[in-house]
């Protein structure tokens, strides 16, 4: 039996979008199929998962804004 190497099996994308795009559109893509959904625990699942994609690049923009500097 022939061994591989772990760091042989990973498999790498580059990816073309921030990670902030792709959550955006996560969301908008939950909240869409939240939409075709009756009311019910189904939809309001798949909303809690679009709120929580959709405040991942505000988090983001908070953390990168000027207004927040290492102590010194």
């Amino acid at each position: 039996m022939e061994r591989t190497s772990a760091r042989a099996e990973l498999r790498r994308f580059k990816q073309t979008q921030s990670l902030e795009e792709r959550l955006a559109a996560e969301a908008k893509r939950l909240r869409e199929e939240a939409e075709l959904l009756p009311r019910g625990l189904a939809r309001e699942q798949l909303l809690r998962k679009a709120r929580q994609a959709g405040t991942g690049p505000h988090m983001s923009e908070w953390l990168r804004s000027p207004g927040l500097r290492a102590p010194t």
